[in-house]
């Protein structure tokens, strides 16, 4: 049998300072994957962590 979802799910944080501003643009884009509890937190998450294409602390926002 399969187990149901739990309440706590795995998201990916994606930095906004990559993806928004073309003269900016590097190689990659920063990501980072965390756990949310949905029934808690049902709004996006958004923290600050470092990004290693800007070389600074800038605004992860959470993708799909």
């Amino acid at each position: 049998m399969a187990k149901s979802k739990g309440v706590r799910i795995v998201i990916t944080l994606e930095c906004t300072e990559c993806r928004t501003n073309p003269s900016k643009r590097s190689n990659g884009v920063s990501r980072y994957t965390t756990m949310k509890n949905r029934r808690n937190t049902t709004a996006r998450l958004e923290l600050k962590k470092f990004c290693r294409y800007c070389n600074d602390h800038t605004t992860h926002r959470e993708i799909k």
